[in-house]
């Protein structure tokens, strides 16, 4: 088989979710952080024939480079990553997936409290910021009708901060300061629908790579409640 660019492009991404990656045989691919906070799944246009694990995604994926045009064949302990002409070829050897950190199980997204959508051009300010000003923390909250998002640090209150405002639905009767670490958005680059739940998760669903999705934890510092009275 071949892997198509789309294919390379989503592994590329899954990379530097977590080095490790199991492939189970079909379309799907899966993968999660080491630390468990951040879970990716990804539908492709290639068809994988077998499980076989790879202990590190970006070493296979450079291995490809090493021949041109290349093409994959599988055995039982590894696979044979040759060119067109036959004249040069790599055999590389699968992990045991009890080496791997892999996802167990698919994640039940509770139902969002706040949704929104975030295009590539927002994402990209929010990270400049981040990066302008040492921040780490993306805070969102209501505002006058609008949701306010905050590059901050969580851990301090006084902190320089940017602000960007963003059109989504939301309960106005509640108020909330959910957090999420930029250094976990970890998504392939584009637009993405987003809901958060108050049980400090949240989902990003790519709005033109359809079956392209994350599950990213909060920060333990968000927050969710009714407002209160004055």
């Amino acid at each position: 088989m071949e892997l198509s660019d789309t294919t390379i492009q989503v592994l590329k991404n899954f990379s530097t979710i977590n080095p490790n990656l199991m492939f189970h045989p079909g379309k799907e691919v899966k993968t999660i952080s080491e630390a468990n906070n951040i879970l990716a799944k990804a539908s492709v246009p290639d068809e994988f024939p077998r499980d076989f694990g790879v202990y590190d995604l970006s070493e296979f994926l450079g291995v490809l480079n090493l021949v041109d045009n290349p093409t994959l064949s599988f055995s039982d302990n590894y696979t044979t990553i040759s060119d067109g002409s036959g004249r040069s070829k790599v055999k590389y050897f699968y992990s045991e997936e009890g080496n791997l950190t892999t996802p167990s199980k698919d994640l039940a997204m509770p139902d969002p409290d706040v949704k929104f959508v975030l295009d590539f051009t927002t994402l990209a300010k929010l990270r400049k910021a981040s990066s302008t000003l040492g921040h780490n923390g993306l805070s969102i909250t209501s505002g006058d009708g609008s949701l306010v998002f905050t590059i901050v640090d969580p851990d301090n209150p006084t902190s320089n901060n940017y602000q960007i405002l963003v059109d989504g639905e939301f309960d106005e009767n509640m108020e909330f300061n959910f957090i999420l670490n930029i250094s976990d958005l970890k998504i392939l680059d584009g637009d993405y629908k987003v809901g958060i739940s108050s049980r400090n998760i949240a989902q990003f669903d790519n709005t033109t790579y359809d079956g392209l999705s994350y599950w990213i934890a909060l920060n333990r510092l968000s927050t969710y409640g009714v407002k209160k009275d004055g």
